[in-house]
């Protein structure tokens, strides 16, 4: 059979392979990525089709692929070719979701195999091994593991494709001297055990889609014709949810407005392991942020904000105060995010600084606060977190030396770890007179709103737990480069994603 006659549509598959059982045919199916058919494949491969009569394998499409940098190297039609051009491959198809569960569902093959790295069940990071045999059990079927000698994609495209910069390349080779990805896996494990108390400002992101029309007849305004809108957590808000990924104990406390608290909306789109204490201020809204796209370019068009940020009302930030006091020695771990919205006043930064067991800072600037809330507000932190933007404008200084003004804040906030966010220069991390380089590892951008969050949500923990400023560095950087492909702060950067990066890169 030609390779075109093999390439299905799934659901014509299903219809297939139902066909195909009806005439006492053992189906067997496999899935993957196969980025980059290599020996371990094809073994893979032959070895499933002695398990049946039929062979059909489903692909992830590109939208799907979580692997990092430059992956897939090969589009979803290449790879459904490339696959299709094997003798022992009966027919292909692309899968419509993200695992194969709901495929094994669909097409109820015979046989469902899996390669040998899925011998042993717990090694796999993204815990979908064990839902895979469930479905194949569900609709009648068994799982077959395969038992041949297994290649790495990642390591063949890491070692052959420039997927990297040189830089890059260079810095992964020597980091993987270092620190294999099992280690650094384990090391984000030990994080679920950590207690979290997450102080910060609220914020809603809302981003309305719009088409410019053209000019107004009348003026020189421009029209544009209102597409959607989406709604999203923002602020401190999305940074709990990065965190809930990492550590099971959280606790989350903001300020949310008496007019329009979006309260019910809040408490919604938290993960179910945060726990909740909320102040109300009585002269102002929640805070919004409203972004006018253009959808197709992903370009912000304008924005308008609905707040109140002046210093919260002394009686609000009393009790504020009083909350904090009585719990905050419960928690190994402070996590504070300034926006500069009015919550985090004098007095709270008074004890957080005195009471916090590890307190892990990030005071952010924006378009409402240039200028009037620079980390150095603050006299303490144990680890800090800001964007080379953000230092030269706590020392008014454009265009001097930052290491040199890395090594000012570090003595004025007394930090242990102090870590620089450098957009497209990637990061800093500085332990005293030492400064370790990390480069970006995002080779497609769509948004950097959330970016840097994510940056401070992964690497609070990790700093706090004493891990090697290197692996902060190295997890920051992939953090935000995760973030980079999601729209604002649509989605979180979730544990799995994460794990499966730092396997691609350490490959």
């Amino acid at each position: 059979m030609s390779s075109e006659r093999k390439i299905f549509p799934l659901e014509e598959l299903a219809s297939l392979i139902a066909s195909l059982k009806d005439e006492g045919k053992r189906v067997v199916h496999c899935h993957g990525v196969f980025d980059l058919l290599h020996p371990g494949h094809f073994k893979h491969f032959a070895s499933a089709k002695k398990e049946g009569d039929v062979l059909v394998v489903t692909l992830t499409p590109d939208e799907y692929v979580n692997k990092g940098p430059g992956r897939p190297a090969f589009g979803t039609q290449l790879r459904a070719e490339q696959l299709a051009a094997l003798a022992d491959i009966d027919y292909v198809a692309v899968n419509n979701w993200p695992t194969a569960v709901e495929t094994i569902r669909l097409l109820q093959p015979s046989v469902y195999a899996k390669g040998p790295d899925y011998k042993d069940q717990s090694q796999d990071i993204t815990g979908k091994i064990s839902e895979e045999q469930q479905a194949i059990i569900d609709v009648g079927g068994r799982l077959h593991i395969t038992d041949d000698v297994s290649f790495s994609s990642s390591n063949l495209l890491n070692d052959h494709f420039e997927v990297f910069p040189g830089k890059t390349k260079e810095f992964l080779q020597e980091f993987r001297q270092k620190h294999s990805a099992e280690d650094v896996i384990a090391k984000l494990d030990d994080l679920q055990s950590m207690k979290v108390l997450i102080v910060g400002d609220t914020i809603i992101d809302e981003y309305h889609s719009c088409s410019a029309i053209g000019m107004a007849s009348k003026s020189t305004s421009i029209n544009a014709r209102f597409m959607g809108e989406e709604t999203y957590l923002g602020g401190v808000l999305a940074i709990a949810n990065q965190v809930a990924g990492l550590c099971d104990d959280i606790h989350l406390v903001s300020v949310l407005g008496s007019q329009d608290s979006k309260e019910e909306m809040i408490r919604s789109g938290l993960k179910q392991n945060i726990e909740t204490e909320f102040f109300i201020r009585d002269d102002g809204p929640t805070t919004v942020k409203r972004r006018y796209i253009d959808p197709f370019r992903y370009q912000k068009m304008f924005e308008v904000t609905f707040m109140e940020d002046s210093p919260l009302p002394e009686d609000t930030a009393d009790q504020l105060n009083a909350y904090l006091s009585k719990h905050i020695d419960d928690y190994d771990l402070v996590i504070v995010s300034d926006f500069g919205h009015g919550m985090i006043t004098q007095s709270t930064i008074d004890l957080l600084t005195k009471k916090a067991k590890y307190l892990a800072l990030n005071v952010q600037t924006n378009s409402s606060n240039i200028g009037y809330n620079p980390v150095t507000k603050f006299p303490k932190a144990d680890y800090a977190c800001i964007d080379e933007r953000e230092l030269r404008i706590a020392y008014h200084n454009r265009s001097g030396d930052a290491d040199e003004l890395a090594d000012r804040v570090q003595k004025d906030l007394s930090t242990k770890i102090l870590t620089v966010t450098q957009g497209t220069h990637g990061s800093s991390t500085y332990v005293g007179a030492s400064a370790i380089q990390t480069p970006v590892f995002c080779s497609e951008v769509i948004d950097t709103i959330g970016a840097g969050d994510a940056y401070f949500s992964i690497t609070a923990p990790v700093a706090a737990a004493g891990m090697d400023p290197e692996i902060v560095g190295f997890l920051g950087n992939i953090a935000g480069a995760i973030a980079a492909r999601i729209i604002g702060n649509k989605e979180s950067v979730d544990p799995v994603t994460l794990k499966k990066f730092v396997t691609t890169l350490l490959k």
